[in-house]
């Protein structure tokens, strides 16, 4: 019998493509709603889907939920690694791409901001999500310790000053999507670029 022309189009997508419509209907509903918010019948609303597709993929909303936070976790790395790898081969110039990254979209962003605090708010009370939060936030230092180790910091100092940069990045980008008016991210770029100077004695 032939589809009825009303059948969402998302129904003959292949399955990875499926879960990714289910995953970004997800990350606008929490930036909408918040976590309290996202239920299996709104995100499927959402995602134009029937209610049973989430948890035939997922197996229920706190997987969808977890699955959206590893996949936003992964666009965002993926700007960061492609501003890197626009900069060239210069450490200095790596180093500063990877940081100033956050203040230019798609990671200056609202809507962004709005997903990651459905995530920070789910922290305290899911302890998946609090692993995920962990890893992710090692993951991103780890690689500040690598691009200031390139740049001639030593060892000993690099954990200390990458906590300090991550600290210093978070709370830009947090003031800098939240009140894009008080400053620009041009100057958010240069405070940053002003403060890796003071730890690469460049």
């Amino acid at each position: 019998m032939r589809e009825q022309a009303s059948s969402p189009a998302f129904r003959r997508a292949e399955p990875d493509a499926r879960r990714l419509s289910l995953i970004e209907a997800c990350a606008r509903v929490l930036a909408k709603n918040g976590p309290t918010g996202a239920s299996v019948r709104v995100i499927a609303l959402e995602a134009g889907v029937s209610a049973g597709l989430v948890g035939h993929y997922f197996g229920g909303v706190d997987a969808l939920v977890a699955a959206t936070y590893d996949h936003v976790d992964a666009q965002v790395s993926k700007a960061l690694d492609n501003a890197v790898a626009t900069a060239g081969a210069v450490p200095h110039a790596r180093l500063e791409a990877f940081v100033t990254a956050s203040f230019t979209p798609p990671i200056a962003d609202p809507a962004l901001l709005a997903t990651w605090i459905a995530f920070w708010s789910l922290v305290t009370t899911r302890k998946d999500i609090a692993r995920q939060h962990d890893e992710q936030y090692a993951a991103y230092r780890a690689r500040l310790e690598t691009l200031l180790g390139d740049c001639g910091v030593p060892k000993a100092d690099q954990r200390l000053h990458a906590i300090a940069v991550t600290a210093m990045v978070d709370g830009l980008w947090l003031e800098l999507c939240l009140s894009p008016g008080c400053f620009s991210g041009g100057e958010a770029r240069e405070i940053a670029r002003r403060f890796l100077a003071t730890i690469t004695g460049r």
